[in-house]
């Protein structure tokens, strides 16, 4: 549900209409990623015949948590989000939406998708959706004004709807639940190492202290993507059912390694793009793999 999830790797354009305004504040488009990793967390969690229409209305549970709690989070952030040139087009920044409106539409949406999820899920995924809300917007969004570790604390909410789609089906958290939420953790460091690295003069500006502003060599983003891919490949693994399986994501892992390695040796926009494009089709083939390989 954080940024670090689905960056864009755009300026933000206005919209054409008040509509358009609000689904834009709710970034559907890039809480793609989120919802999709909810419903694969859902169908790994489940049992071998999975209810669609259940897996869709915890999905949607997801979705509307998800989209609520980007409206909340450009409340909060409208006037850092004023200086930075990506988004200072935005509904918010730009004028287009009052903070009223928009903190009432957020909150209409985070409220409808915690009670789809409990309705049609389970408590537990529920609350699950409701820490993550508190830790994206009450502890992650204002550190990232004062300390780069807010990346790894954002990362505990980028990785938790992958658990709530894990309870949603599993009605526990148990070992594979956790497997899953490591996964997304550690992938959301280099993802995030490639973004900060590309919008690291935006960044400067707004006056948050990513790794990539306060050393702009870049080899502490460098080290930390690269750490964190490797760390990714033996926690991937346990997944893995087949020896096919085994090899794919094995394949996968070192792949972006490599691309996390090249970063971190080259620290140029050239390399962190290819880490960003890398990395957002890493997850989505690992799913794949994993979906595939299920029992």
């Amino acid at each position: 549900m954080k940024d670090v999830v689905s960056a864009p790797l755009a300026i933000e354009r206005r919209s054409g209409s008040l509509v358009a305004d609000y689904i834009q504040l709710a970034k559907p488009r890039l809480n793609l990623l989120v919802v999709a990793t909810s419903a694969a967390g859902y169908y790994l969690g489940g049992p071998p015949s999975t209810d669609l229409g259940l897996m869709a209305q915890a999905a949607a549970g997801t979705a509307l948590v998800a989209g609520g709690a980007a409206v909340l989070n450009q409340v909060y952030e409208r006037d850092t989000d004023a200086l930075m040139r990506r988004t200072r087009l935005r509904p918010l920044p730009d004028g287009r939406v009052s903070p009223a409106d928009a903190r009432r539409f957020g909150l209409g949406l985070t409220i409808a998708g915690l009670l789809l999820l409990a309705a049609r899920a389970n408590l537990l995924a529920a609350a699950l959706a409701f820490v993550t809300v508190f830790v994206y917007l009450k502890i992650y969004t204002p550190m990232k004004l004062l300390t780069p570790a807010s990346t790894l604390v954002g990362a505990v909410p980028g990785a938790l709807p992958a658990l709530i789609g894990w309870t949603a089906s599993h009605g526990s958290v148990g070992a594979g639940g956790l497997t899953l939420f490591a996964i997304v953790f550690l992938w959301q460091i280099p993802h995030f190492m490639a973004i900060a690295w590309l919008y690291r003069d935006d960044y400067r500006t707004a006056g948050f202290p990513m790794l990539s502003v306060i050393d702009p060599s870049g080899v502490r983003s460098g080290h930390q993507a690269a750490l964190f891919a490797a760390m990714l490949v033996p926690i991937t693994l346990v997944a893995s059912t087949s020896a096919v399986s085994f090899l794919v994501i094995l394949a996968l892992g070192l792949a972006q390694f490599a691309l996390a390695l090249r970063f971190a040796m080259a620290r140029g926009d050239g390399s962190a793009r290819a880490l960003f494009v890398g990395s957002i089709t890493y997850l989505p083939l690992l799913w794949t793999v994993m979906i595939l390989g299920k029992p």
